[in-house]
């Protein structure tokens, strides 16, 4: 559905954020109208940096949509936080742990409610390397088939300079069943295109070894 009526905590998200991403970036911004102005939509974003959400937030707001992110659930457990998240529509990630399927369920369920999903097949930032997209999470190409749902590739290049993930150190990957990954490599080498079309140089090969866990 449509970005419609706001409430309270998301009210306060559009004009906190808003305003700090318009005076703190400069925006080249392309391919809004891919995003469908109504109905169910898998929006699938690499991962540059922490202030990705942000950044990506502001563009799918701006076309007309609410985001709704897969969020680390760590994120809910601050009683103002994450009574914030949850009345601004956003998704707890239960990552290794028994509950991990309920954020499966929880973004199935608003997809077919028709509304904006957003997700980060890479699971988490690059720790090392040049910011190309790497092998992702399987959690995407599951939305996909549980909802039919279309998926719409989205690219930034830029937020690294504001936060740059690679100070931080690599945390080990782990191994996931390897059925899915033939939508999840689609949707990343469609990140990979587009990025190296807005970076303005050719995209390394599709990495096949970096697998991470979880289904984000």
């Amino acid at each position: 559905m449509a970005r419609g009526r706001l409430g309270f905590w998301q009210w306060v998200a559009v004009v906190t954020v808003k305003p700090t991403m318009t005076l703190w970036t400069r925006r080249d911004w392309s391919g809004m109208a891919n995003i469908p102005a109504e109905g169910g939509v898998i929006l699938a974003a690499n991962h540059l940096s922490e202030v990705d959400p942000l950044v990506v937030a502001h563009f799918v707001y701006d076309a007309g949509r609410w985001p709704q992110f897969l969020a680390k659930s760590s994120l809910f457990n601050n009683k103002i936080i994450g009574s914030a998240l949850r009345s601004a529509r956003q998704i707890p990630v239960f990552r290794g742990t028994a509950d991990a399927v309920k954020s499966l369920e929880a973004a199935t369920a608003a997809v077919r409610a028709g509304d904006a999903v957003l997700i980060y097949p890479e699971g988490t930032t690059p720790k090392a390397g040049d910011l190309w997209p790497q092998r992702g999470k399987t959690g995407v190409a599951r939305l996909f088939l549980e909802t039919g749902a279309p998926v719409v590739p989205i690219v930034t290049w830029g937020p690294q300079r504001m936060f740059d993930p690679r100070r931080e150190g690599n945390r080990p990957g782990r191994r996931l069943n390897l059925n899915l990954y033939a939508i999840t490599d689609e949707v990343m080498t469609a990140l990979r295109d587009l990025l190296a079309g807005v970076r303005g140089e050719p995209a390394p090969e599709q990495p096949s070894a970096a697998r991470n866990g979880g289904a984000g």
